[in-house]
């Protein structure tokens, strides 16, 4: 029987408790003991139920108190000190994976690769709640990321980040000053020591509510300002990245 490496899937939460539920269920007993998955949920102080239910449905769940500092990288970093894993999956709390078993198995099949320092895939919205203006947007910027990459800046959409843990500890994990374009940030820093593959077969779906909320023009003018400030000051444009529930 084949031996894969083991997997720690991290997915950092604040208020998750709409979706929580239904982004662990999607990772069956069958499947972690298939893949040798482990599921981390870190919680960045969530007052509502995100903590109980994702006591029934993840192997670790990570805590601090409300009122710590906190940020999504704060989160990720978190959680990967509790992984035990040889490769970090980093996930966000509404990404869902249209067939676990492909996304893992391809995963494997790239990540094998001793060149290949991280993994990414494309990103769309959940279908039965995608728009006209969700394709058009998603498939301009999954090209875009992917150009990237291909031109050696290495990019990886925040929704799904996947790397090696000596090269996750070896980079020193996401910045923790930066409270958005911090995918931006770490992948820039990952591309330096190897090959990151943009697998353009995947994808993963995430929910709208963001772009529903603030529109794809403010969304866009922030991902492109954050990016800048990370690279340029070291620091994040946006003083907080506020959750959308």
């Amino acid at each position: 029987m084949k031996t894969f490496p083991r997997f720690s899937i991290i997915i950092p939460t604040l208020q998750e408790e709409g979706l929580i539920s239904e982004t662990l269920a999607q990772f069956t007993d069958r499947m972690r003991r298939d893949f040798c998955v482990e599921v981390i949920v870190s919680d960045g102080g969530s007052s509502d139920k995100t903590v109980c239910l994702a006591r029934t449905g993840a192997d670790v769940v990570v805590e601090r108190f409300p009122g710590a500092p906190e940020n999504i990288s704060i989160g990720r970093n978190h959680g990967a000190k509790s992984a035990r894993g040889e490769v970090l999956v980093f996930l966000n709390a509404d990404v869902r994976l249209p067939d676990t078993d492909a996304f893992f198995r391809h995963v494997i099949a790239t990540i094998e690769n001793d060149h290949v320092v991280a993994v990414t895939c494309n990103v769309l919205i959940y279908p039965h709640e995608e728009r006209f203006a969700d394709k058009f947007f998603h498939t301009i910027f999954n090209k875009y990321f992917y150009l990237l990459n291909v031109l050696g800046i290495g990019m990886g959409r925040g929704e799904c980040h996947i790397m090696r843990r000596e090269v996750f500890e070896r980079v020193g994990g996401y910045n923790e000053i930066l409270a958005a374009g911090e995918d931006y940030e770490m992948f820039v820093r990952l591309r330096r020591i190897g090959r990151i593959a943009y697998l353009r077969d995947l994808h993963v779906y995430e929910s709208p509510r963001r772009y529903r909320r603030f529109g794809y023009f403010r969304i866009l003018v922030l991902w492109f300002m954050n990016g800048i400030w990370a690279m340029l000051f070291k620091r994040s444009f946006s003083r907080q990245w506020k959750p959308v529930r």
